[in-house]
C-alpha cells in the first residue's frame, strides 16, 4: 500500500498519466474523424462557416456548464473551470463506447486527476454532480414546455410535458436542499451533518442554475445553426425538441452507449417532426460527432495545460 501511494505521488507517474490522458483524447478525436471519412461525413456538404459557428457555440456551452458546476463547490474547494470543462468533454468522448451513466465516473476521474485544488473529496464531487443533473433538468423545463406546445403528436406532447414537470420538481428540490439539510432530524445523522456543510447555498445554486441554463440555450442555438448548415430545415422549436429528446435519453440508468442513445433519440424526434429518415439520422450523427469533437479538443487542451504546469519550474519563495 505504501509503495502504491509513493508511485501515485511520483512526479514522473503524474506526467505519464497526463501524457496518456492527452494521447487518449487526441486518439479519440482522430478515430472519430477517420470513421466519418470511411463511412461518409455527414457535414461534407454543410456550410463550413455555420459548422464552425455551431462548434464555437458548443464550446461556449461547455464553458458555461463548467462555470455553473463550479458554483456548487465550496469556495475553498472549487476546481478550476478548465478542469470541469475538460471533465464534461471527457464524458462526451467516453460516451462513444461506454454505456450510459458511466460518464459520471469519467467526470470524477478527470476532476481528481487534473491540477487544481484537491481539497474537494469524492463525496463532495458526487454531490455536485447530482445537483448538476437536477439543474440540467430544471434548465430543460422551459425548452420542453415549448416543444410540447409545438408538437402535433399526443405521445410526444406527453413525453415533453413529463420532462418539463421533472425539471420543475428538480428546481424545487435544489432550492429546498439547503433548508432540508438544516432540519433537526437530518442533523442527527452523520451524513446529514456532512450534507449541511457541503450543500451549496440557495444563492450559489441559483447562480449555477442561470449559468447552466445559458449553457443549454447555447446548445439549442448551436443545433438550430447546424440544422441550417446541413440544409435540413426545421424551426428553432424543432431544434429545442431535438435537444430535449437527446438530453432526456441521457438520463436513462443504463443504455447501450451514451452517444448512440442520444443520437437515436434526437433522430426519432426529427423524423416525427417531418424530416426524412436519412437526413434525420445523418444530422443526429453529425451533431453528436461535433459535440464529441469539441469535447476532445477541450480534454486535449486541459491535458496539455496540465503537462506544461508539471514541467514549469516552481517559483522561488520570497523572503520577508
Amino acid at each position: 500500500m505504501g509503495r502504491a501511494r509513493r508511485l501515485a505521488g511520483s512526479r514522473r507517474v503524474r506526467i505519464a498519466v497526463n501524457a496518456v490522458f492527452v494521447t487518449g483524447a487526441l486518439a479519440a478525436a482522430v478515430l472519430t474523424m477517420l470513421h466519418f471519412l470511411d463511412s461518409g461525413w455527414p457535414l461534407a456538404s454543410a456550410d463550413p462557416l455555420l459548422v464552425v459557428a455551431a462548434g464555437i457555440l458548443f464550446l461556449f456551452a461547455y464553458a458555461f456548464k463548467a462555470w455553473g458546476w463550479q458554483r456548487l463547490f465550496r469556495e475553498e474547494e472549487r476546481p478550476q473551470a478548465l478542469t470541469l470543462a475538460a471533465a464534461g468533454g471527457a464524458a462526451s468522448v467516453g460516451g462513444v463506447a461506454l454505456p450510459g451513466r458511466f460518464d459520471e465516473a469519467i467526470r470524477i476521474a478527470v476532476v481528481r486527476r487534473l491540477p487544481g485544488k484537491k481539497t474537494a473529496g469524492l463525496g463532495a464531487i458526487c454531490l455536485t454532480l447530482i445537483v448538476v443533473g437536477l439543474l440540467d433538468s430544471a434548465a430543460l423545463a422551459p425548452m420542453a414546455s415549448v416543444a410540447a406546445a409545438a408538437s402535433h403528436s399526443g405521445g410526444v406532447q406527453v413525453g415533453f410535458a413529463l420532462v418539463a414537470a421533472a425539471g420543475v420538481a428538480a428546481a424545487a428540490l435544489v432550492l429546498c436542499l439547503p433548508r432540508i439539510a438544516r432540519l433537526g432530524f437530518v442533523g442527527r445523522w452523520k451524513v446529514g451533518r456532512w450534507l449541511r456543510e457541503h450543500t451549496a447555498c440557495r444563492r450559489s445554486a441559483s447562480q449555477a442554475w442561470v449559468l447552466i441554463s445559458v449553457s443549454w440555450a447555447l446548445r439549442g442555438v448551436a443545433v438550430f445553426v447546424l440544422l441550417n448548415a446541413l440544409a435540413v430545415g426545421g424551426s428553432f422549436t424543432l431544434a429545442l425538441a431535438f435537444l430535449c429528446a437527446s438530453a432526456a435519453s441521457a438520463s436513462l440508468p443504463i443504455a447501450p452507449a451514451g452517444a448512440a442513445t442520444q443520437a437515436g433519440a434526437g433522430a426519432a424526434i426529427l423524423i416525427v417532426g417531418g424530416i426524412p429518415k436519412g437526413e434525420a439520422l445523418a444530422f443526429a450523427v453529425a451533431a453528436q460527432g461535433l459535440v464529441i469533437l469539441v469535447g476532445a479538443v477541450l480534454v486535449a487542451a486541459a491535458g496539455i495545460w496540465a503537462l506544461i504546469g508539471r514541467f514549469r519550474p516552481a517559483r522561488p519563495a520570497i523572503l520577508t
